[in-house]
């Protein structure tokens, strides 16, 4: 007997080669078969997904969730409910000092499922930035220590490297940050916007395996040329084997170098969403609203699905997740297409119309349907730049409802 089945929807399972009418059977929290026609009776709970998309829950590889402790953290829970999201990767929110909370408080207490990068700053993101001003906080023996201690769920090391967080330090704290992901062989995701340091003295720093986040940023760190070209140094990083993960957030998605990359066959290998206090207000709001941005740029809905389930996964050595292969986690997301006249928005509020957006109907974590339920209001600093909160709040160009 099964827990629950999903029936009649198009399954598109990139990590299966799979797209194609079929049905989706759980059972003690596991995907325990996906075939057509599969036998209703033999399940206690039946969903219709006639005419909807199910794919495996999606695996946003940045996102801030350190609710209650960091400036940019949200409380996961109630946003998975209404993205199919099931696996949140937290991009750095937590440092040496304050993982043990992260763990305790956040991982452990979420019903979805939680990873992290751990930030080489001990302090984490308490604060908006400024975290490597202080190079006393990189204490690199203290970050292996906490790495060792928690390897079932520290997937990565964690640096933003800008004007700001770098403030009088320059490229330092990247080299160490360096040193500690090859120390402890795990991945090193660098977040760039705008320099110093200059954008070639981050790229010198990364090896295959490591994730550029922002990596259609409009910032001075943009991958354009002078005349609005791609740079040649998004497709070098790419043949070098680092990948090229959007983390949309605030300030960090550029309409203009995104159409450049994809005019120029260069696409993102990994689509994130960097949700957080500001980013959730608007006009990034979730990841669904930002997989609709690149399917209106012309990228399948596949291979937009692609890079919200498998590749993320393959990104944090996760190879059991962001599937839907047998014996794997039950996590199930199921979205309606809506088409119709749809405005998107980038962090500088250029717009682009579209015609599709993809809306999530149902949120399956480990066997479960996850309730929807009220989300927090935004802390009382989280108020978006002048130039996104007179068009974000209510506006027509909100795709997903609050």
């Amino acid at each position: 007997m099964n827990d629950l089945l999903i029936r009649g929807g198009r399954v598109i399972d990139p990590a299966n080669d799979l797209d194609a009418p079929a049905d989706v059977a759980i059972r003690d929290g596991r995907i325990a078969a996906v075939a057509p026609s599969l036998d209703p009776s033999q399940a206690r709970d039946v969903i219709d997904a006639s005419g909807h998309i199910v794919t495996p829950g999606l695996v946003d590889l940045h996102t801030h969730v350190y609710w209650g402790v960091t400036y940019w953290g949200i409380e996961a829970d109630p946003v998975a409910a209404r993205s199919g999201v099931t696996t949140w990767v937290d991009a750095g929110s937590a440092g040496a000092y304050s993982f043990p909370g992260f763990r305790e408080f956040i991982c452990t207490a979420s019903r979805v499922r939680m990873f992290g990068f751990l930030n080489l700053s001990a302090i984490g993101l308490i604060a908006p930035t400024w975290e490597f001003a202080n190079l006393d906080y990189c204490d690199v023996d203290l970050a292996i220590r906490t790495v060792e201690e928690n390897r079932d769920i520290i997937v990565g090391i964690k640096a933003r490297i800008d004007h700001n967080t770098t403030r009088g330090v320059g490229i330092r704290p990247l080299q160490l940050a360096r040193a500690l992901a090859d120390r402890v062989a795990l991945p090193l995701m660098v977040h760039i916007g705008n320099g110093p340091p200059p954008l070639h003295e981050i790229v010198d720093l990364l090896r295959p395996g490591d994730i550029l986040t922002h990596c259609f940023t409009g910032g001075t760190h943009r991958l354009l040329t002078d005349d609005g070209r791609l740079s040649p140094i998004a497709r070098e990083l790419q043949q070098r084997g680092v990948l090229l993960d959007i983390g949309h957030g605030t300030g960090s998605f550029s309409y203009r170098t995104a159409e450049a990359a994809l005019q120029e066959g260069v696409f993102p290998d990994v689509i994130s969403s960097d949700i957080h206090q500001l980013s959730v207000q608007g006009p990034m709001f979730d990841l669904p609203t930002t997989l609709s941005k690149f399917l209106n740029l012309g990228m399948a809905l596949p291979d937009v699905i692609d890079r919200a389930t498998r590749r993320p996964a393959l990104a944090i050595g996760k190879l059991e997740l962001g599937t839907l292969r047998l014996g794997s986690p039950g996590d199930v997301a199921i979205f309606r297409v809506e088409e119709g006249n749809y405005a998107f928005f980038d962090v500088d509020m250029n717009k682009r119309q579209g015609n599709r957006r993809l809306v999530c109907t149902t949120t399956v974590a480990g066997g479960t349907v996850l309730p929807r339920v009220p989300e927090r209001p935004p802390a009382i600093w989280a108020i978006l730049p002048d130039h996104q909160r007179h068009n974000a709040p209510n506006a027509s160009h909100r795709t997903t409802p609050p």
